[in-house]
């Protein structure tokens, strides 16, 4: 039997209507592009909440939980939100990750292993800085390890990824799904090109062998990656939240257009199989900490 081939879609992002005019914002919009989703093969749904009277991203838990459970009422694939960019009104990037998963609504969470500069090819000197400083990211994984949650790491720069197997290693994490993100719009990582993936899972085989991984990205076309990737036993992502900014493309249609590419799709019920099968690190220290 060929290797089942994991899907995900990402439904919105942060982008707001403005530059992904097609994203759904309100939590029957979410719910329903998630669900035509899954019915195209994607086992695994991510997306951001809106407030949907501003049409600006919310990451308090309420809207969330909303979310996870109209999507868990229709669906079986596994779910999981985003994390804010930086503070807002709460300082605590990670406190409706905290609350849903005391609900029981979380399998595994975004925790992004360093900093990266969100800058437009097209203007450079604009944009914004993605910060996660260590002590925030030892204390949520230290979390992860309490509550089993797997990290799902985005991985802007190869250095994410040797950050991000020691920080599971050291805190005694579940392991991560490494998510090897490309973009022909920003200024950071590799544009989707075979040989820069192949960089990637070089440096993963020698900082976590074994661990899943997929390749996702923003502003990107990932269709030059996507039938390497799944025939090195790649996981990929699809959706308008890693589509060139301004496509007319539904949720839908960007996902059955990739999973044309695996030869067989995982089911949510595999993937969650697959997770519990994976050895967990013992952890090797208390503490996360930066030394010199």
């Amino acid at each position: 039997m060929p290797h089942a081939t994991w899907l995900e879609a990402a439904l919105n992002g942060a982008w707001t209507r403005e530059r992904q005019p097609r994203i759904p914002v309100t939590v029957a919009e979410i719910v329903e592009d998630g669900v035509a989703a899954a019915g195209e093969g994607a086992a695994i749904l991510h997306f951001h909440a809106y407030d949907e009277e501003t049409g600006r991203q919310r990451d308090d838990w309420q809207p969330y939980a909303r979310i996870i459970e109209g999507l868990r009422a229709r669906t079986d694939a596994v779910l999981y939100p985003t994390v804010p960019g930086a503070p807002t009104h709460d300082p605590d990037r990670f406190a409706h990750i905290r609350e849903l998963a005391a609900r029981g609504l979380l399998e595994w969470t975004v925790l992004d292993p360093g900093s990266v500069n969100m800058a437009p090819l097209a203007s450079p000197a604009k944009g914004a800085t993605y910060a996660n400083a260590p002590p925030d990211l030892g204390a949520m994984a230290a979390f992860c390890a309490q509550a089993r949650l797997h990290p799902g790491y985005a991985i802007y720069e190869p250095g994410f990824t040797r950050a991000g197997a020691a920080l599971a290693r050291h805190l005694g994490a579940p392991t991560p799904i490494y998510r090897f993100m490309f973009s022909e719009g920003f200024a950071w990582g590799f544009p989707p090109r075979p040989h820069f993936l192949d960089v990637h899972l070089a440096l993963l085989a020698e900082c976590d062998p074994g661990a899943p991984w997929m390749v996702a990205g923003l502003d990107v076309d990932l269709a030059p990656l996507l039938e390497h990737a799944a025939a090195l036993g790649g996981g990929l992502r699809a959706g308008l939240e890693d589509a060139p900014l301004g496509i007319e493309a539904t949720n839908a249609a960007l996902v059955r257009a990739t999973a044309r590419h695996a030869k067989r799709l995982a089911t949510p019920g595999e993937i969650r199989a697959a997770l519990r099968d994976l050895p967990r690190a013992a952890a090797t220290d208390g503490a996360w900490r930066m030394t010199g």
